[in-house]
This record gives C-alpha cells, sequence and structure tokens, in this order.
C-alpha cells in the first residue's frame, strides 16, 4: 500500500527548500553590485508603471475628482465609456491614422537604421565614421518643438528654404505642414530622422557581438564584402531585428502623441487625428478620465495580443523575448 505523505511536514522536503534558499541567497550577494545598480531601474517600474495600474479601474466607473477611484461610482454596463468610444463618429478615423501612422513609421523606420549599421561597421576611416555617426545619432536628443522649428524653417508655405526654392525656379508654393497629401510623410520622415542614428547603434553594437573568425575563414574561401555582410553581418543581427519589431509593434496604436500634437494643426486632422490626441482633447481637456483611461486600457489591451502574436511567429524562426 501506498503511504499518505504529508509534504509540509517531510523532513526530506525542508531541508531542500532551506538548500535552494541557502543557494539563492549566496548567488545574491556575490553578485551583489550587479543587483544594486539593477535595484533603481526595479523601483522606477514599480512606482512609475505597476502602481499606477491601479487606476485602470476608473474606466468601469464614473471617475469623480472630489470622490476618488474608490469612491466613485461603477457604470452600468461595465462597458459604458467603450461604448461611448466606439460609438463615437471619428472612431473609424481616428484607428485608422493610428494605425497607418504607426505602420508607416515601422516599415519606413526599420530599414535605413540597419543599412546606416552596416556601412558605419564596413567604413575603415575611423575619423569619418566617428563623425557621421556623432551627427546622426545628435537629433535623437532634440525635443519635438525643435524639431517643429526646423521643419517651419525648411517647409513653411511663407519663407520656407524649400518653398523659395520652389517658387525662385518657376513653380508654386507647396503647404507641406497644412496639407493633408503631405502632413503624413512630414510625420514619417521627421521620426525616421530622428531615431535613425540611435537605432543604428543599436545595431552596431550587435555586429560588435559577431565572431570575427566567421569573416575570417570567408576570406580564406574567397566571399566579397556584400557575401559577408548578407550570410554573416545580417543574419548576427537578425534577433536583435526582430526583438526591437516586437517591441515597437506593442506600441503599434501610440503612433508618438508628441510629435503629432506638436506638429498638427486643424486643417490636418483628417489624416493626423489619433487616438491619443483625441483622447487628449476629449478626455483630458474635458475631466472625463474615465473615458481616457477606457481608451487607454483599449490600447494596452491590442498592443498587449500583437507582442504576443508576433512573439510566437518569431518563436518558429528560432528567435523571440521569452
Amino acid at each position: 500500500m501506498k503511504e499518505n505523505i504529508n509534504l509540509k511536514s517531510s523532513p526530506r522536503i525542508q531541508p531542500v527548500s532551506l538548500a535552494k534558499l541557502q543557494i539563492v541567497l549566496r548567488v545574491v550577494w556575490r553578485f551583489r553590485a550587479f543587483y544594486m545598480m539593477l535595484l533603481p531601474g526595479v523601483i522606477y517600474f514599480i512606482v512609475f508603471r505597476y502602481l499606477p495600474m491601479y487606476g485602470v479601474i476608473i474606466a468601469f466607473k464614473d471617475y469623480a475628482i472630489m470622490e476618488g477611484i474608490t469612491g466613485s461610482a461603477w457604470v452600468n454596463p461595465w462597458y459604458k465609456h467603450f461604448q461611448s468610444f466606439y460609438e463615437s463618429p471619428y472612431f473609424n478615423q481616428l484607428l485608422s491614422n493610428t494605425i497607418l501612422i504607426s505602420c508607416y513609421k515601422l516599415l519606413w523606420g526599420t530599414l535605413p537604421p540597419i543599412l546606416l549599421a552596416v556601412l558605419l561597421n564596413e567604413c575603415r576611416v575611423r575619423w569619418l565614421k566617428s563623425i557621421v555617426q556623432t551627427l546622426t545619432y545628435m537629433p535623437h536628443f532634440l525635443s519635438w518643438v525643435i524639431i517643429f522649428g526646423i521643419l517651419l524653417t525648411l517647409f513653411s508655405q511663407n519663407g520656407g528654404l524649400i518653398n523659395r526654392w520652389i517658387v525662385e525656379a518657376g513653380g508654386t508654393s507647396i503647404p507641406f505642414l497644412t496639407s493633408t497629401d503631405y502632413f503624413r510623410s512630414i510625420l514619417v520622415g521627421s521620426e525616421v530622422w530622428q531615431n535613425l542614428g540611435w537605432g543604428a547603434i543599436i545595431y552596431l553594437a550587435a555586429m560588435a557581438g559577431i565572431d570575427p573568425t566567421l569573416y575570417e575563414a570567408a576570406k580564406v574561401d574567397g566571399a566579397s564584402r556584400l557575401r559577408m555582410i548578407w550570410h554573416i553581418t545580417l543574419p548576427g543581427i537578425r534577433s536583435i531585428i526582430i526583438l526591437l519589431f516586437i517591441l515597437k509593434l506593442g506600441h503599434l496604436l501610440d503612433a508618438g502623441f508628441d510629435q503629432i500634437y506638436i506638429l498638427y494643426n486643424i486643417q490636418v486632422y483628417p489624416v493626423a487625428d489619433i487616438l491619443d490626441t483625441w483622447v487628449y482633447r476629449t478626455g483630458l481637456q474635458q475631466l472625463n478620465f474615465s473615458l481616457a483611461s477606457a481608451v487607454g486600457l483599449f490600447k494596452s489591451v491590442i498592443g498587449l495580443f500583437l507582442v504576443l502574436a508576433a512573439n510566437r511567429i518569431a518563436k518558429k524562426w528560432g528567435e523571440g523575448i521569452w
């Protein structure tokens, strides 16, 4: 007959658990310096990312500032604010603008940093490589207010540098910043320009980890530089490309609030108004925090599913975040 063993009081289980705990504590103490460096980042995410998740419940309440989160009444039905957002006459336009702008940024913003990183990696003139790398990643540290000033200087219909050239060549000035035909191109182009050098740095770091003996063996076999790039460099950074793609896919419904809010105007609302700008006007300026939270939760859920789906597809090629 099998004996009934009480696992909680079994003398065989407790010593093993205690031994494992001691091993974990020794490992933590051994790498305590690294854990101390990790601690500020963990605290940041707990305080500013995880604790605020409690406020998501106001998406299911008629939130009143004086009543607070716990004192505000629950809505009936629970999906009232989601339904209000869905039935808005601007829902289809907002969703399509957000997805289109994000997809354009995702597609056009992926290849240029990889190409720049490959060119810099192949460059053997150190001073030229340093200058190009510095000039390309400096725009990443510029705020969108400064970039808007640069775009205004270049693309303004009245006095913009490019329009001056067009007029002097015998043409008519083009309203780049106020035309629905050009505004998305301005958005995507400025986004690519700002993040070009910063993205290249990430890929350069990945290229630095490729085993140099692979290139030496390829040279012995008579492979050209293009062959080595195609068969060694690009496969060597494939995991980083997929990782960044998955992370960007999770922000597909963001589309860049700061950039669009600073650059857009009422004339380009039909092609530039996105979920975040609408939430800012309708939800925050009118103090409808419940509606703003409902839209934010909607975006987060969609982003979660996109990340899970992209990671599952990536795992079929042997890659993925987890």
